[in-house]
């Protein structure tokens, strides 16, 4: 997920423990699941104390494609540089349905009490970086090879086909390079297996563990992102006057752009203008040519998101020719909204408050984090909720930041939850 402001949630946390919420859980799955999940934590640990950073997924996709294969799961592998898809074939015949788990780590080093954290090292953008699961993937990938391991002991059972999809780079690939969600269905993912859903979940630093929420409708923005460079004159920095000075021209470029969100949007409209690099000059007393500016919108709705791009346009244009020089946008529209198809969404709520009791399944405000899940949620419905991982008396670092944490105690949980969400879709759907 790439990393964003989440708004507040709504309504107050009421902490059940898990062991209360399996109660109402489907008895032969809670059994498989606590058989399962010490192993499955084990691995959880295994892929947290060894991330890999975004199309470098290796290892990690090599520790999945030889769990699903023992499983007895058609593999393939591969997809999208490092995806792995499996396919577990129930013995009822009904449709197919798609989960999805995201397998990529951080450029972020790791502060944080785990005996097993990261303390693992890659190069990124030229530099050498601490590389840590600061967005919680490593338990999004045990928790689905968990679900694999329940309902691969359940398939004579299962009414259909689930398709379990694990994604490399979710966090965005490496500059140059393709990757993700949209790589997986432009190399066929969906082609000779088309589910009728996909679900998917994520790690929630803001919810306790014991409870789990969804956002009806549109839950996580759009994503664009953009690079600005404003050209002027180089000169000495002791004769201005001699210069097309493009650092002052960037300065009132930064400003203005924000009257695009309180001047231009209405306040009803959620949506985020952020410039996160200034880059320019090489020495104090000389005046550049160019600086390059490097930042990301949010959006909830298309039509923002154009209005955001074009008064962008007209904003650089202004200020340059003003100030005499000129200027070039790289816009990027990069991941799109994520939205909770409302029938499906409706129609899985009652498994997870059967689950977990209807006190501990939230309703959460939308958040201006992206996911690329939402490429999957365009192709099919999908439904993509969040998983408390704070464990009690304990506090977590937001996403994205060293200090994140998710208490182990949430991988029996999503395992239970997203079993109990597959079996239902595809029983009930059998039975139409």
């Amino acid at each position: 997920m790439k990393l964003a402001r989440t708004l507040p949630l709504l309504g107050a946390f009421t902490l059940a423990a898990g062991p209360a919420a399996a109660q109402t859980a489907d008895p032969r799955v809670a059994a498989a699941v606590e058989r399962f999940a010490p192993r499955i934590t084990e691995i959880r640990h295994d892929l947290h104390q060894h991330p890999e950073l975004s199309n470098r997924e290796t290892r990690t996709a090599g520790i999945v494609a030889a769990h699903l294969r023992a499983l007895g799961m058609e593999v393939r592998t591969g997809v999208a540089h490092t995806g792995v898809v499996g396919i577990l074939r129930g013995g009822r015949p009904g449709p197919t349905l798609a989960i999805r788990a995201d397998m990529d780590a951080l450029p972020v080093t790791e502060d944080t009490p785990y005996p097993w954290k990261s303390t693992a090292r890659a190069e990124y953008l030229g530099n050498q970086v601490g590389v840590s699961h600061a967005c919680g993937h490593d338990v999004h990938t045990a928790v689905q090879m968990g679900v694999a391991s329940v309902l691969a002991g359940m398939r004579q059972e299962i009414a259909g086909t689930v398709l379990f999809i694990f994604q490399p780079a979710e966090e965005g690939s490496p500059p140059g390079e393709q990757g993700g969600a949209k790589l997986m269905l432009d190399e066929g993912v969906f082609r000779d297996l088309r589910p009728e859903a996909i679900l998917g979940l994520h790690t929630f630093a803001h919810m306790p563990v014991g409870q789990v929420g969804y956002t009806p409708g549109p839950a996580m923005a759009a994503a664009d992102r953009f690079i600005i460079r404003i050209k002027g004159r180089q000169s000495h920095g002791a004769s201005p006057h001699l210069s097309i000075d493009p650092i002052v021209m960037a300065s009132q470029a930064v400003m203005t752009l924000q009257t695009i969100r309180s001047r231009n949007l209405s306040p009803f409209e959620p949506s985020v203008v952020t410039i996160g690099l200034i880059r320019g000059g090489e020495r104090n007393n000389i005046i550049p040519e160019q600086v390059e500016m490097h930042g990301t919108v949010r959006t909830f709705d298309p039509r923002v998101q154009a209005e955001v791009e074009r008064r962008m346009r007209e904003i650089l244009d202004g200020v340059t020719r003003a100030g005499g020089g000129t200027y070039e946008l790289q816009y990027e529209k990069q991941t799109p909204v994520t939205v909770n198809n409302p029938e499906l969404s409706a129609r899985l709520r009652p498994t997870m408050e059967r689950i977990m009791g209807a006190q501990n399944v939230m309703t959460v405000a939308p958040t201006t984090g992206a996911e690329d899940f939402g490429f999957f949620a365009n192709e099919v419905p999908g439904f993509f909720y969040r998983l408390g991982t704070v464990a009690p008396g304990t506090t977590s670092g937001d996403h994205h930041t060293p200090t994140f944490m998710a208490d182990d105690a949430a991988i029996p949980i999503g395992m239970r939850v997203m079993t109990g969400l597959v079996l239902d879709y595809l029983n009930s759907a059998g039975a139409r």
